[in-house]
């Protein structure tokens, strides 16, 4: 499946912390989404905030919602945390890339914005 793909891709760009990598997982834009906000971001801005966030995404279970559409349950780790926390993402995929990465709190949340 492509749209796995493109996502397994982007978390190992991720969790490696390999900027160029990150950078090529991604469209142009990318929208992301995060307890911050949301923002369309480009390639490079992208690859900016893996750097910046320190953030790791290990995929636990994954929730198939349509053509390129999956909600990715996960749990995160950030420099300094005491364990991880558990989160969902809705990935949107286009073009063999991450379009988006919406990150929730929870499965639910990321069930209802992945149907929206």
């Amino acid at each position: 499946m492509e749209a796995q793909a493109a996502i397994d891709e982007w978390h190992a760009s991720v969790n490696s912390g390999d900027l160029a990598r990150a950078a090529q997982a991604v469209t142009d834009p990318v929208v992301v989404q995060g307890p911050q906000g949301a923002a369309e971001l480009t390639p490079a801005q992208f690859a900016g905030w893996v750097e910046r966030s320190g953030i790791r995404l290990e995929p636990r279970a994954w929730h198939p919602i349509g053509a390129g559409v999956l909600v990715v349950e996960q749990d995160a780790t950030w420099p300094g945390s005491t364990g991880p926390a558990r989160v969902a993402t809705v990935f949107r995929v286009r073009d063999g890339k991450v379009a988006a990465a919406l990150r929730c709190p929870d499965l639910r949340t990321a069930l209802d914005q992945a149907a929206a």
